[in-house]
């Protein structure tokens, strides 16, 4: 089983249209099944107009999914869940630093840790008491719970890996992302958390996207061990790209699924554009 899980964020373009025609042949392929998700979490870039327009250009591709589709904005209860029995196994802990705090102490010159995402958090929240924690959190101070990226480790009993079709066998590293945000007050999970329990809930076996998420795989394996779910295969495929060579994006708006369909342009063409039939 895979699946299609764009964000409402802004109109499909055509390296959106690769990744969804890219799913729905390996499920097809494989005598299998393919859903459609929206990832729709945060609720400050999130919009109605954009997800109907998810659903107007994927029907207009030719493409079809079950149903009903999950929206992930639907399922805030079972996040919350999954927080929860993290929090109990003691490896979160609140981070009270704004923006410009961590900033600002990434930007020292003893600091020196750099992952995927740009500079590491520096850990300032991680060591403070648990009196210290529970005054800021009465105070009404806000905070972001972080994953406690020593502690989790350290649990482990084996070795983390996982399978992708296109690059093999992968030790998870996930470490290098340090300890991760997992909710925030106004969003209360994280695209961490919430993509990895969704493709365990709903049951999916191949998760295809693109190698520019490769790198989050290293988390997502290890909160898969933590919460004791299943472990998919994964298919990290190349980003489309256009003639000089830069990948496709929401800014690129000649190229929206919406343009060229205005433009004249039939599915065929925009199936052919993406090389995949």
């Amino acid at each position: 089983m895979t699946r299609f899980a764009p964000s409402p964020t802004g109109l499909l373009h055509v390296g959106h249209a690769y990744s969804a025609l890219f799913s729905q042949a390996k499920a097809q392929q494989a005598g299998g099944r393919f859903l459609l998700r929206i990832e729709d979490i945060d609720p400050g870039r999130c919009r109605a107009e954009f997800e109907d327009a998810i659903y107007e250009d994927l029907s207009w591709l030719g493409l079809t999914w079950e149903t009903p589709v999950r929206r992930q904005s639907d399922h805030m209860d079972e996040y919350a869940k999954a927080l929860n029995t993290l929090q109990e196994m003691q490896v979160l802990y609140p981070c009270f630093c704004t923006r410009k705090d961590i900033q600002g102490a990434t930007q020292a010159p003893h600091h020196t840790g750099l992952g995927p995402d740009g500079p590491l958090y520096p850990g300032t929240c991680r060591d403070l008491s648990e009196d210290e924690r529970m005054a800021r959190e009465s105070a009404g101070d806000t905070f972001a719970l972080r994953l406690n990226m020593d502690k989790a480790l350290a649990g482990l009993a084996r070795t983390l890996q996982w399978s992708d079709l296109a690059h093999g066998i992968t030790i998870a590293t996930p470490e290098i992302f340090g300890d991760v945000v997992l909710a925030r007050k106004d969003t209360p999970t994280s695209y961490h958390l919430a993509v990895t329990l969704d493709d365990h809930l709903q049951g999916i076996t191949l998760v295809t996207r693109g190698e520019d998420l490769l790198p989050s795989t290293h988390v997502h394996r290890l909160l898969q061990e933590l919460l004791g779910l299943e472990v998919p295969e994964y298919h990290h495929h190349p980003l489309l790209t256009d003639h000089e060579g830069k990948r496709y994006a929401k800014r690129n708006k000649s190229l929206t699924l919406k343009a060229l369909r205005e433009e004249g342009k039939s599915p065929d063409q925009v199936r052919q554009m993406t090389g995949l039939k």
